[in-house]
């Protein structure tokens, strides 16, 4: 994903929409439809503790990661987050807990745990990390016209997607070929990967493009984000 950098508008763009300077023409069935016609899904992947396996397990993940990288014939990108703990929630329930207990002492240790957590978290700026693998897959990759077909995509991106609104499916399956096999051959050293859905996809582009909203954002009405 490209990262954006602020730009200053000026006369007549005040107005404008800041949607131009963004990417992305539309989120459809997990799938990032970008301006220019191609098409990008996001995998959510879990960690693996290295340090903690022996020394033939170090090996055989090193050499089946290896085998993985070799084995790729199209770019991929892998993508790390890191976003301030949001602790609030936990809280809540810990409040709550200490509102339905009867027993005094019980109530007083949750009470003093609840402060122990909160002031932790506020004077250790906990972060919490995510690792995605973003895959792309572009239409201009199945078409035979060469360097004028080629041009005449980057020229006109709109009528791209217009044309190829119809083949969407076809492209998606084309991409979920390739998702597929990053999950199996990941899947030997131990990662284990998620596509992410529609509205996580939205909600990982809004705090990618809004990074200090990341500790409280959270996106859960897709239909009033407006992405296309």
């Amino acid at each position: 994903m490209e990262i954006l950098h602020s730009k200053k508008l000026s006369g007549g763009e005040k107005g404008a929409s800041t949607q131009k300077y963004v990417d992305v023409e539309e989120v459809r069935d997990g799938v990032i439809v970008l301006k220019n016609g191609s098409l990008r899904t996001v995998l959510m992947a879990s960690s693996v503790n290295f340090d903690l396996k022996s020394t033939e397990e170090q090996d055989a993940i090193i050499s089946q990661y290896q085998n993985f990288l070799n084995s790729l014939d199209f770019p991929l990108q892998i993508l790390i987050t890191s976003r301030r703990l949001n602790i609030d929630p936990y809280l809540d329930f810990l409040s709550e807990k200490e509102k339905q207990q009867s027993n005094d002492l019980l109530r007083f240790q949750i009470s003093e745990y609840q402060k122990f957590i909160k002031n932790l978290t506020e004077v250790s700026n906990i972060m919490s990390k995510f690792f995605y693998i973003v895959v792309p897959f572009s239409p201009v990759e199945t078409k035979r016209g060469g360097l004028f077909g080629k041009l005449s995509a980057m020229l006109n991106p709109k009528q791209v997607i217009s044309d190829k609104r119809g083949a969407f499916e076809t492209y998606k399956n084309q991409l979920w070929q390739r998702v597929d096999y990053i999950i199996e051959a990941l899947g030997g050293t131990g990662v284990r990967l998620v596509p992410l859905k529609t509205e996580e996809t939205i909600e990982l582009l809004y705090n990618t493009y809004n990074p200090s909203l990341y500790a409280s954002t959270i996106i859960k009405d897709v239909e009033k984000i407006e992405l296309k």
